[in-house]
C-alpha cells in the first residue's frame, strides 16, 4: 500500500466518524427518552477494529480516545489509553476468536461498553462519589441503549472498508 493509499484510507475513516460524532453530540443529547445517552464513539472504535484488525483498532482507539477526552465529561485522563485497549482487544478477538462480521462486532461492542463503564465505576468508587447500585443501574441502561446503534455504526464503517484501498498480499 502506498503512502497515498494509506492516507486516503484513514482519511475516509475519519470522515465517516464525523457524522457519528455529530449524531451523538447534537441529536442524541436532545432526546429526552432515557436518563442516559448512548455512547457511539466507542462503538466506532470497535467497528474499525473488527474490520481492520488490532493495529488499526489501536490507532483509531487512540485518536477517538483523544476526541472522547474532550467530548465526554469526567473521562479526560484515561479515555485515550482505554479506547486504544478497546481497539486492541476488539481487533484481537475479531481476528483470532470471533469472525470479522456484525456478530463479532456486537460481542466486541458489548465487551467494550462494559469495559468503559466498568472503569468509570471503579474510578468513581475510588473517589467515593456515588454508590455502586445506582451506577450499575445506569451502566445497564447505557449499554442497553447503546447496543442497538452497533448495526448502523458497523454498516457505515463496513461501507468504508469495502471502498477504500486495501493492502495487497503478494
Amino acid at each position: 500500500m502506498t503512502r497515498h493509499d494509506f492516507l486516503v484510507k484513514w482519511g475516509v475513516y475519519v470522515l465517516a466518524l464525523l457524522p457519528i460524532w455529530f449524531f451523538e453530540g447534537y441529536f442524541l443529547t436532545r432526546l429526552p427518552v432515557t436518563a442516559v445517552q448512548p455512547m457511539l464513539l466507542p462503538l466506532a472504535v470497535v467497528a474499525v477494529a473488527v474490520l481492520e484488525g488490532c493495529v488499526g483498532g489501536v490507532g483509531v482507539g487512540l485518536g477517538v480516545g483523544l476526541l472522547c477526552a474532550c467530548f465526554y465529561p469526567g473521562m479526560e485522563e484515561w479515555m485515550p489509553l482505554g479506547l486504544a485497549l478497546v481497539g486492541l482487544g476488539a481487533g484481537l478477538l475479531a481476528q483470532y476468536v470471533l469472525r470479522q462480521n456484525l456478530w463479532g462486532c456486537l460481542v466486541c461492542a458489548l465487551l467494550a461498553l462494559a469495559f468503559v463503564d466498568g472503569v468509570r465505576i471503579l474510578l468513581r468508587l475510588a473517589w467515593g462519589e456515588y454508590a455502586l447500585g445506582p451506577m450499575l443501574r445506569l451502566t445497564g441502561m447505557e449499554i442497553g441503549c447503546s447496543l442497538p446503534f452497533v448495526i448502523p455504526v458497523y454498516a457505515v464503517f463496513l461501507w468504508v472498508y469495502r471502498r477504500v484501498p486495501k493492502r495487497t498480499h503478494f
